[in-house]
């Protein structure tokens, strides 16, 4: 029975790890949704490629769109808007797009569900493979070019590889799940200064995905809804835990 887990839970090793970077910055950045309408453009490629044309081309149109996406925001990033009132439109746009195209499909729901939050027990080891060496060539750019870039070069690099590494991720665990393991591992990392923030970032995303993925398996629930529980549930207690009362004002 513990074959079962072997894909999936390589396969969450690698997500954390990937996305804990990219969250780390997002949280610097101060535009927390940014990932996850980006996940939703892709999902808006993605649905685009099921609802048009029987699920062909599926990854050139979700990486289409997500990459389009990341110029938007990339370019949004460098004008003087409300910055998270651009990035929400964009999320809209991209879910209202799914409803719209996905509307007159008979699978359309289920569609949109897998979309969501995919359920990764059943993720293929070729998937496992094609997704990790997408993100290692991905953490090879990061490490040797992303900081020598400047500008809006540099801004437009971060985001154009956050769009791929969406683009992958959305399909193998959902827009939901996406945004759970961006914004939770470097949420609670970012509250603590004892440990470097990546390391603490790491260790907690693997816990309570892991862990999700059991008790999802036990207990018949929906994997990746059961990551999105768990993830943001801890994540809330332990943050409020250790924030501090803001001071009151005169």
């Amino acid at each position: 029975m513990i074959d079962i887990f072997l894909v999936p839970i390589a396969l969450l090793i690698v997500l954390v790890m990937i996305h804990a970077w990219f969250g780390i910055r997002i949280l610097e950045r101060g535009i927390i949704f940014t990932d996850l309408a980006i996940g939703q453009l892709a999902a808006l490629g993605a649905s685009i490629s099921f609802g048009f044309f029987h699920g062909e081309f599926l990854y050139l149109w979700t990486l289409l769109f997500a990459l389009l996406g990341a110029l938007f925001i990339a370019y949004g990033a460098h004008r003087r808007i409300h910055l998270e009132a651009y990035i929400g439109l964009l999320y809209v746009l991209g879910a209202s797009g799914i409803m719209m195209v996905l509307a007159q499909s008979a699978e359309g729901m289920e569609h949109f569900k897998s979309l969501l939050a995919n359920d990764i027990l059943f993720t293929s080891e070729e998937d496992l493979y094609k997704s990790s060496g997408i993100y290692a060539l991905i953490a090879l750019v990061i490490y040797f070019f992303y900081p020598k870039m400047t500008g809006f070069v540099k801004e437009l690099l971060f985001f154009s590889l956050l769009a791929v590494t969406v683009t992958s991720s959305v399909q193998l665990a959902g827009v939901f799940v996406v945004f759970t393991l961006l914004i939770a591992p470097a949420m609670v990392a970012s509250m603590q200064h004892r440990f470097k923030a990546l390391w603490v970032a790491f260790g907690y995303g693997w816990f309570f995905s892991v862990t999700a993925v059991a008790i999802g398996f036990y207990y018949d629930l929906p994997t990746g809804y059961s990551i999105v529980f768990l993830g943001a549930l801890l994540s809330l207690i332990f943050v409020l835990a250790k924030s501090q009362k803001k001071e009151s004002e005169d």
